[in-house]
């Protein structure tokens, strides 16, 4: 029997069976799953929950929407299972929004994108070079469906009138989910980028197994979704940086957490597998950056990802992208801007804040994620919590659990 999914959640995301109303004729069983004002109070555990110690001091949500007008959505896409057809399923996959202003605004955002190891794809950043300037949402899903996203990403700010221009090069980004997804059965469609789109919002992110992150591998574990924040001290100026990671890299032996080289002692199913996967990183800060100074900013991300021990492998795609929320009629077509910019001198705290939000960002995507069985009955195991605490409180890493 095909299980689909379908629910709306408050923290911004949708579960969508893929196909339903022929599900639906079919007899096939589908679950209705929406959240309550008691789920949403018990949201599941993060990283500090269980004790894993991390450098810098979280904003409210420790969560990219930190950084206020940012909002996320998801469109999550789960059906069928055992062997492969393709164009049926199994269907492990999604989309997930960025929004650097809300869905209401058509103001731009200074920006800059950084490729650790190019194995992968961003749309729209030659013209993020040219021109400094993020023109709408940062969206991410699988590799075979940035094409459709891409199309109806503009399809959608077409029908909001949201474009100040009459053509749009949007910035869509990918992570390869073919161990468990029916990726070549394009089983992602307008409607589901509309979805993602029109629902996001501000507050919590859901993490995990959501969004483009549904059918992820990371490190050998279920990966997908994470997201953190930093906030700096008013000595420095009092900024939010927020970072939002769809995670596919790095091998099980490589992972290491809060500096313990935790994978060489997970044993259990062992995926035999290279560094083929890719990860994708959004950087948003409300600090009043340039363009040149984000590129700064997403080239720290690199040194998030080497703390949880990725080497960004030949066939990883490591993309980054920053934004400042910072300068909001910046691009206004007529006369002269009056910017504020931040001296390089004082970047230090903003770049350990992408180092350490960027690490936790990774490191929060394992912990919720779940196991998974996929196309021809692969299955990926969820990073075990309770082992990653007997060995962190092993090499004397593990801190009080707090839960936020």
């Amino acid at each position: 029997m095909q299980i689909g999914l379908i629910g709306l959640f408050s923290c911004g995301t949708i579960f969508a069976s893929h196909n339903l109303q022929p599900m639906l004729k079919k007899g096939v069983l589908v679950i209705l799953l929406f959240t309550t004002s008691i789920a949403y109070a018990q949201p599941k555990p993060r990283a500090r929950d269980l004790g894993i110690p991390f450098e810098g001091t979280p904003a409210r949500l420790n969560a990219i929407t930190d950084v206020s007008g940012v909002e996320v959505g998801h469109t999550t896409l789960i059906s069928g299972q055992g062997a492969l057809k393709v164009g049926e399923g199994p269907v492990r996959t999604g989309v997930t929004a960025i929004l650097p202003r809300g869905k209401t605004s058509d103001h731009q955002a200074f920006a800059g994108w950084f490729s650790l190891n190019g194995n992968g794809e961003m749309t729209g950043t030659t013209w993020i070079e040219e021109s400094g300037f993020l023109e709408g949402p940062v969206m991410i899903s699988n590799t075979h469906s940035v094409g459709v996203v891409r199309d109806a990403t503009i399809a959608w700010r077409l029908k909001r009138s949201n474009m100040p221009q009459s053509w749009a090069l949007p910035v869509v980004a990918e992570t390869w989910d073919g161990r468990l997804n029916d990726i070549n059965g394009f089983h992602v469609k307008p409607e589901h980028v509309f979805a993602a789109l029109d629902n996001a919002k501000s507050g919590r992110v859901a993490e995990g197994n959501v969004g483009g992150g549904t059918g992820m591998v990371c490190h050998g574990f279920k990966g997908g979704i994470g997201t953190s924040s930093r906030k700096l001290e008013m000595e420095f100026g009092g900024y939010i940086v927020g970072v939002l990671a769809q995670c596919n890299h790095g091998t099980r032996p490589q992972l290491r957490i809060a500096g313990v080289p935790v994978g060489l002692e997970i044993a259990d199913d062992m995926l035999k597998h290279e560094d083929v996967g890719s990860i994708i990183v959004v950087v948003a800060t409300d600090a009043p950056l340039l363009p040149h100074q984000l590129k700064r900013l997403a080239r720290r991300v690199s040194m998030g990802l080497a703390r949880t021990g990725s080497i960004a492998g030949n066939g990883s795609g490591d993309i980054f992208i920053a934004f400042s929320t910072a300068n909001v009629d910046a691009a206004k077509p007529e006369g002269t801007a009056t910017l504020e910019m931040l001296p390089n001198d004082r970047m230090n705290p903003l770049f350990a804040a992408t180092v350490q939000a960027t690490e936790e960002a990774i490191i929060n995507a394992l912990i919720a994620a779940e196991t998974m069985l996929g196309v021809d009955n692969h299955k990926v195991i969820a990073l075990p919590h309770k082992l990653v605490r007997e060995i962190l409180k092993k090499n004397n890493r593990l801190a009080e659990t707090v839960r936020q």
